[in-house]
C-alpha cells in the first residue's frame, strides 16, 4: 500500500512475544506506534521503522486497531484505563484487540468499559512460541462478534494463518486458560516423574530415550523433559509466574462454573512454590523445586 494510505496500528507491550508481534505488522506494511514500560525493546522495531510513543495514550491516537501484549490484568487495566491509557485517545470505531492472556472476568469487564466508550472489542490470547510470533505462525483464538471479526482480520493476518473464532469476546480467552491449565498440569507431572526417576537411580539417559518414545510423549513432553534432564533452560520461552497466573485464572473460572478440579488446585499450588523460588525463570525449573526431596515426620 502506498504511503498515504498506511492504516495506523498501535502495539502496547513489547516482550517476546509482543516485539516479534510488533514486527510482523511493520513488515505488512503497518504504520505502527510502539509502547513498552520500559522502552529498551522498542529500539530494534524503531530502527526498522515503528514509531515510539511515550504513553499508551500517545501510540492509540489515530490508531485504527490497538493491539496489547501485557503480564496480566492489571496490567492490561492500567495500559487501556489507566490515567495515561489508550481508551483516553483511541477513536470511537477503533479496534481494541487484547492479545494478552488475561482472566475470563477481566476480558468481559473491559469489554464492557471500552464498548461504552464506542470501542470494538476483541479477546484475541495467542497460542505459539516467541519464534512464531516473528515468523508470523501464530495461533489466533478469538472471541468477538463475527462482524467485528471480519474487521480485525486485515490487522490479524500478519500474525498467523489459523484463526480459530470460540464465540463472542470472553470465548477466546476461556480456551487459552484451558490451554494454558493443560500445560500447567503436563509440566508439572512431567517435573514430577523426572523427580521420581532421579531419587530412584534410573539412567537418567535411559529415562530421556524411554519417555521420548513411548505413549506419554505429547509435545510438551519432547520439550521439557530433556531440558529438565539436562537442568539445560539457556533457552527460556515462559516464566513460571506467567505460569502460575494463568493457571490461578483457570481455577478461578472453573469455581464460577461450579467444578471440582483436583488436578487444577494442585497444579496451582505446585507453580505457587516454583513462582516463589524463582518467578523470572523458566517454567521448567519446577523441576528443581520438585525433585529436593523433603525431610520425613
Amino acid at each position: 500500500m502506498g504511503e498515504g494510505a498506511r492504516a495506523k496500528v498501535a502495539f502496547l507491550g513489547l516482550g517476546k512475544m509482543g516485539r516479534g508481534m510488533a514486527g510482523r505488522l511493520l513488515d505488512a506494511g503497518f504504520d505502527v506506534a510502539v509502547w513498552n514500560r520500559n522502552p529498551a525493546p522498542a529500539e530494534e522495531l524503531i530502527a526498522r521503522g515503528a514509531r515510539h510513543a511515550a504513553t499508551p495514550a500517545e501510540a492509540a491516537r489515530e490508531a485504527q486497531a490497538i493491539f496489547t501484549m501485557v503480564s496480566d490484568d492489571n496490567a492490561s487495566q492500567s495500559v487501556w484505563l489507566g490515567a495515561d491509557g489508550a481508551a483516553t485517545t483511541v477513536t470511537a470505531g477503533a479496534l481494541p484487540i487484547e492479545c494478552s492472556t488475561v482472566s475470563h472476568q477481566h476480558a468481559l469487564d473491559l469489554a464492557k468499559a471500552l464498548r461504552a466508550r464506542g470501542l470494538i472489542y476483541i479477546d484475541c490470547p495467542v497460542t505459539g512460541l516467541p519464534q512464531a510470533a516473528a515468523a508470523g505462525e501464530l495461533t489466533l483464538l478469538v472471541g468477538a462478534e463475527a462482524g467485528d471479526l471480519d474487521k480485525a482480520r486485515p490487522f490479524l493476518a500478519p500474525l498467523g494463518h489459523t484463526i480459530r473464532h470460540f464465540g463472542p469476546v470472553g470465548a477466546g480467552t476461556v480456551y487459552k486458560l484451558i490451554n494454558n491449565l493443560m500445560g500447567a498440569i503436563q509440566i508439572a507431572g512431567i517435573a514430577e516423574g523426572i523427580a521420581i526417576a532421579e531419587q530412584a537411580g534410573l539412567d537418567m539417559a535411559l529415562v530421556r530415550e524411554a519417555l521420548e518414545s513411548s505413549v506419554v510423549a505429547s509435545p510438551q513432553v519432547l520439550r521439557h523433559a530433556p531440558r529438565m534432564i539436562a537442568r539445560d533452560f539457556s533457552n527460556p520461552t515462559f516464566t513460571a509466574a506467567l505460569r502460575h497466573k494463568d493457571a490461578r485464572y483457570a481455577a478461578a473460572l472453573a469455581e464460577t462454573l461450579r467444578l471440582e478440579l483436583p488436578l487444577s488446585r494442585a497444579a496451582v499450588t505446585s507453580y505457587e512454590r516454583a513462582t516463589d523460588a524463582a518467578p523470572d525463570d523458566d517454567e521448567g525449573r519446577i523441576v528443581e523445586v520438585i525433585s529436593t526431596p523433603h525431610p520425613r515426620d
